[in-house]
């Protein structure tokens, strides 16, 4: 266990001893939000959304046009923020896009399955 020193006003004060915890490899599952794997996978597939616009060279506005939606709404996925948006809606984005988006379904390992984003 380690201590962990804050400075303040100038002066040093100990803070709370902290622990590190294994993490699960989903951040989302980690913070205790609800549909855990629904929000990886959609963080992933804005990546790719956010990747493709930079590499396409378009503005936000241009964007939109593509995906038909708003610039506002574009700039809320460059940002990370696709919470309005459905999985299936974002993959209909890469498709407009000029993405294929192939789903595969295979027996998993573990009891329980994953889902993931390869590009």
């Amino acid at each position: 266990m380690s201590r962990r020193t804050t400075k303040s006003n100038g002066s040093r004060k100990a803070a709370q001893p902290f622990r590190a915890r294994k993490r699960s490899g989903n951040v989302f599952a980690d913070l205790g939000l609800p549909h855990p794997e629904q929000e990886l996978l959609k963080a992933q597939l804005t990546l790719q959304i956010y990747r493709l616009i930079r590499q396409l060279g378009i503005t936000q506005a241009e964007a939109g046009k593509i995906l038909g939606i708003r610039q506002p709404h574009v700039s809320a996925l460059m940002r990370n923020r696709a919470g309005s948006f459905s999985v299936e809606r974002l993959m209909e984005f890469l498709t407009a896009l000029g993405q294929d988006v192939e789903i595969t379904v295979r027996p998993s390992r573990r009891p329980q399955g994953a889902v993931s984003v390869t590009a």
